[in-house]
């Protein structure tokens, strides 16, 4: 006799109902081999009575059963453990359910330098040195819930609610083609412009069809590592270049474009990611030069264009652009929050088109509703004056940050006031190492993440990117604080 009533359990405080419960119950026991192929459940009257529920609910739950084929009725005689099932290969630990298996039973490729550490994985209390984010205390969500919350109830915006378009929302795109070619001096139009989840989804729809199955792209001595990881992973080969206080030499790519077949040059002019100089203006020039006369692309990622605090902002290179080898991409994340995944892929009407095709298959729209709220974000000028609210703040922030650096750890770091954006670029001192400063920082719930990615292509700087626009002024003291204590113990 098999002890049902110690076998099955009922959860009435469950959201689950009642005869849902004993059917992933009844298919755990076929699945184990508790109940053997053809064996006869009891009536649904007897088993009603055995674990104390309605015979209305062993009813359902054995139609439940019945409906997926774990079981057959037969008339007159009873309901039976269908004999057909196949017998499931695989472990099984005494007196207990089996548990998904850690390691996978088929084979798939593995990429190394997808590993990353992100800062979720600290515990309470650490700090942690990111690479330059914004506040997201800043954020004026309940501006982005009210106008999120107005439009979801307006009745027109059912016909939002299904599939649209994978170039996203039209309305946003105009916004942003008058919004762009204002603030930008870009000079597109909607046929030039798709929404993406972030800059990231527009770097990677980009990559993928530069690179197809191989081809260079030049990058950075010191890049933008996410970056990086992005054109290996659609097959590109990197080719790195020095980068000065000028930004990239360009005189290296030419060099490089009469050896190699180059596909593309990434880029982020307005603050070198990480070392945060600027790409001055004749190499500016000379870089849409050589990608006229190569005829590669230019893979310009404006991540912080938004946050200058010496002068006005320089133009991107996409807005000198007149023969269309400029891909532009950009966003709203860092700006407002990350959280928000709006951003924006600009380029030649080909390329975009291209790119929505693409899209479909990786991520088949965005939000409507949220991409329809940021337009009424960016056009009643609330973008506008949120960039001029946190840009003061953000300055003052780099200011104080700064002096507390200077003034603390003077013998240890150098770096240079950055001109915008929201991090440093900080070379410690060359008795040192920021292996040893990691090690000894972890004492004091201080963690440097992934220093070791600053140094690649065996070029040693010894320097990494620190974000300021994270802390406030206590917060700020508390940082350096850490960071003191840890390297007053460097031996």
């Amino acid at each position: 006799m098999i002890p049902y009533k110690t076998l099955l359990h009922i959860n009435r405080s469950s959201k689950q109902t009642l005869y849902i419960q004993l059917t992933n119950q009844f298919i755990d026991l076929i699945k184990s081999k508790k109940l053997p192929a053809n064996t006869k459940l009891p009536s649904s009257r007897v088993l009603s009575d055995l674990i104390g529920v309605h015979r209305k609910t062993i009813v359902a739950c054995y139609e439940e059963l019945n409906l997926q084929g774990w079981v057959i009725s037969i008339a007159k005689k009873g309901t039976y453990v269908n004999e057909d099932i196949p017998v499931l290969q695989q472990k099984w630990v005494e007196n207990d359910l089996p548990k998904k298996a850690e390691n996978s039973g088929f084979q798939f490729s593995k990429k190394s330098f997808l590993n990353r550490t992100f800062p979720q994985s600290f515990g309470k209390g650490y700090m942690y040195i990111n690479d330059g984010v914004s506040d997201e205390r800043l954020t004026p969500v309940n501006e982005i819930a009210t106008l999120y919350r107005k439009i979801s109830t307006k009745k027109h915006t059912t016909d939002f609610m299904g599939y649209g378009t994978t170039y996203g929302n039209i309305e946003l795109r105009e916004v942003l083609v008058d919004y762009l070619n204002e603030t930008r001096g870009l000079n597109i139009t909607i046929d030039n412009i798709l929404i993406t989840r972030g800059s990231q989804m527009g770097m990677f729809l980009a990559s993928q069809l530069l690179f197809e199955t191989t081809g260079y792209i030049i990058v950075g001595v010191t890049n933008y590592g996410s970056a990086d990881s992005t054109f290996k992973y659609a097959n590109g080969k990197l080719l790195r270049v020095n980068v000065d206080e000028h930004g990239l030499d360009t005189t290296e790519i030419e060099v490089l474009a009469k050896k190699y077949d180059i596909r593309a040059v990434y880029t982020t002019p307005h603050h070198h990611h990480p070392t945060t100089v600027t790409l001055s203006a004749q190499r500016r020039i000379h870089l849409l030069n050589l990608s006229k006369n190569y005829g590669f692309a230019i893979l310009e990622d404006d991540y912080d264009y938004d946050f200058h605090y010496n002068h006005a902002p320089i133009l991107p290179l996409a807005s000198h652009d007149v023969n269309g080898n400029v891909i532009y991409v950009g966003s709203v994340c860092k700006t407002v929050a990350p959280v928000y995944r709006v951003g924006y892929l600009i380029a030649p009407k080909d390329f975009v088109d291209e790119c929505a095709k693409l899209r479909r298959f990786v991520d088949r729209q965005g939000d409507a509703i949220l991409e329809l709220t940021f337009a009424s974000f960016i056009k009643d000028g609330s973008l506008e004056r949120h960039i001029n609210k946190v840009s003061k703040i953000y300055k003052a922030r780099r200011d104080f940050f700064c002096q507390l650096l200077k003034s603390e750890l003077h013998e240890y770091l150098s770096f240079e006031i950055p001109k915008g954006g929201m991090a440093i670029w900080a070379t410690l001192n060359k008795k040192y190492s920021w292996d040893t400063v990691a090690k000894i920082a972890s004492k004091y719930k201080l963690i440097i993440p992934e220093w070791q990615r600053y140094d690649m292509a065996h070029v040693n700087h010894n320097a990494i990117r620190i974000g300021f626009a994270r802390y406030n002024e206590e917060e700020a003291e508390d940082f350096v604080f850490r960071l003191k204590s840890a390297m007053f113990e460097l031996p």
